[in-house]
């Protein structure tokens, strides 16, 4: 709050009477003596026209976690660092632990590569294992810019409304015509395997693989055209964040060019206005608008303009071994770093019933509640020979917005939510009978005469 009324060279008293409340009410928030209502934070994601997300506690939360579960896998048998210096690091150097944590990092990466490097025989597994890294670069570019990207979005909004393209419209058809008259390029079923798309400029031919769904050939299509038409604003992006491998930036260029697909496909004031009207029915918005589930989900987490803010949201991709290969959140939702997920989250209960929606009332160590929902998808192979792809989608939101999803219909909100937490190497609840790990940063005590489900109890103190 202090950083961005100076960066605007704001008084007090200035900042106070933009977003209505008193000089002193302000100062006691700047000097971290009162909460932040959620009053005050949509007053203030107005005012200074900066992401609610961004503002909320969890950017602060998220990196007390990020740090409290590195130090404790950095230091497993020294005393823990106490939770109050943690916080005072990340309210007061958060440059300095964000450094740490990619110090972190790369010692994980490290220390992962040297391990396979004893177990490889004759595999260079080790390489393998380091390409981790420029995805994981892009993913927190995403996350620092809320999983909004401003000029991209508008432009491929432009682009959609100068093509006629509405919900209305076939977007398959309105592409193949934008594609065909302003660029010459002729579209081909003649892609195989697990190719989905490729371009040959020379003979100016886009081809596209025949097995995958209509809403994946569309997509394609639109990734073609926005990469063609907008390629100057994704250079311009790519070039202010701060990439520090030529990888890392290759990686970037391919979401940005997904996110303004997406934008595209799924024009925002549309799609928003759309996603209120069928209450985030994921299924009849995919309808409305020619989008697989995913996409869908995907564009639903996205929805951060200043001033037309939707509902803020989580996306999760989950595949069958329990891995997240894709994730985005405009919620205070948070995700393991290092390490695995909570077992007891609902996206892994989808992975074994796969049928259906499941819907779960979830609370997080720090209080907060969400509802959670989780569906497998499958992504068909086009051989017998090749197995089809299998995935869970997650998404959710805090609990105060459940009415505005359909999903809440019949669940009772107000019953004990599913207790589950981040990861097991940081999670702090102590009675869990699904415990995979104990916490890293707590004693242990290990009874010499009784055994319970989990063999271990938590010391306290």
């Amino acid at each position: 709050m202090r950083a961005l009324r100076e960066a605007r060279g704001w008084t007090l008293s200035i900042s106070a009477q933009a977003l209505g409340v008193s000089i002193s009410y302000l100062s006691q928030i700047e000097a971290n003596h009162r909460p932040v209502t959620s009053r005050i934070l949509a007053a203030v994601s107005d005012v200074f026209g900066v992401a609610a997300a961004a503002l909320d506690a969890d950017d602060g939360q998220r990196l007390v976690a990020d740090l409290r579960e590195a130090l404790a896998e950095a230091a497993r048998t020294e005393a823990p660092v106490t939770l109050s210096e943690i916080r005072q690091v990340a309210t007061q150097s958060p440059a300095f632990a964000r450094r740490y944590l990619d110090l972190h990092r790369a010692f994980l990466r490290l220390d992962e590569r040297m391990k396979l490097a004893d177990e490889a025989v004759g595999l260079d597994e080790a390489a393998a294992a380091s390409s981790l890294l420029p995805y994981e670069e892009v993913r927190d570019f995403f996350n620092d810019k809320n999983n909004y990207i401003d000029n991209l979005d508008r432009a491929a909004e432009a682009l959609a409304a100068d093509m006629g393209l509405t919900d209305a419209v076939s977007a398959e058809a309105a592409i193949t015509t934008r594609l065909a008259d302003h660029h010459r390029v002729n579209l081909r079923l003649d892609a195989r395997g697990d190719l989905m798309r490729r371009y040959d400029s020379d003979a100016r031919t886009l081809s596209l693989n025949p097995a995958q769904s209509a809403e994946t050939r569309t997509f394609q299509m639109a990734y073609h055209l926005v990469a063609t038409e907008l390629a100057g604003l994704i250079e311009t992006e790519l070039a202010q964040a701060g990439l520090l491998s030529p990888e890392a930036v290759d990686v970037c260029r391919v979401g940005l060019g997904n996110y303004a697909a997406g934008a595209l496909t799924m024009p925002y004031r549309p799609f928003m206005l759309a996603a209120r009207e069928l209450r985030h029915d994921v299924e009849q918005l995919s309808l409305r608008f020619h989008t697989s589930l995913e996409q869908t989900c995907h564009r639903l987490s996205t929805l951060q303009r200043p001033g037309e803010r939707g509902v803020p949201m989580y996306f999760v991709r989950v595949d069958a071994a329990g891995s997240i290969t894709k994730r985005h959140s405009a919620t205070r939702f948070r995700f393991a770093r290092f390490g695995g997920t909570c077992p007891l989250w609902n996206v892994h209960e989808a992975v074994g019933a796969p049928a259906g929606f499941h819907v779960q009332v979830a609370e997080m160590p720090d209080g907060l509640r969400y509802l959670c929902m989780a569906k497998t998808v499958w992504k068909p192979s086009g051989s017998y020979l090749a197995k089809d792809r299998r995935y869970v989608l997650g998404f959710g939101c805090e609990l105060q917005y459940a009415d505005d999803f359909v999903y809440s219909q019949g669940v009772d909100l107000t019953a004990r939510p599913e207790p589950i937490g981040v990861s097991c190497r940081i999670c702090e609840r102590e009675d869990c009978a699904q415990r995979a790990f104990p916490p890293v940063d707590k004693r242990l005590e290990v009874p010499a005469n009784e055994r319970a489900v989990v063999p271990f109890r938590v010391a306290r103190g």
